[in-house]
């Protein structure tokens, strides 16, 4: 697996969390969601957040407002649920465990190929 390939994967399985963390910002509309992922760097085809954010709503995560649109049809703002706020706490917490575990072997892995 190349490095963009494998770049590509983990972005996948970390979706979840990314939108969790970027709704933490307060409410959003799909597209504006789709803009704050991209501002850091993940790049999410919007396909893959609505059914995401399906998801999340139908597991107490996310909720829901209509709000008139200038431009169009009523638009949906997401925003986090008080459990959704929890898990977004929770999975930060999980991801620093998980990072500083990764760093540490990055760091074993580069004194070790110091020492060959």
């Amino acid at each position: 697996m190349g490095s963009g390939e494998l770049f590509q994967h983990l972005r996948r399985s970390l979706l979840e969390y990314s939108v969790v963390q970027a709704l933490v910002e307060g409410e959003a509309y799909p597209a504006d969601l789709i803009g704050r992922l991209g501002r850091v760097g993940l790049q999410v085809p919007e396909g893959t957040v609505y059914p995401l954010l399906n998801r999340l709503k139908a597991d107490g995560y996310v909720e829901y407002r209509w709000e008139e649109s200038p431009s169009g049809p009523p638009r949906k703002y997401y925003s986090l649920s008080a459990k959704g706020l929890k898990l977004a706490e929770e999975y930060r917490q999980a991801w620093e465990k998980l990072k500083k575990s990764v760093d540490s072997l990055n760091t074993s892995q580069n004194k070790h190929e110091k020492n060959l």
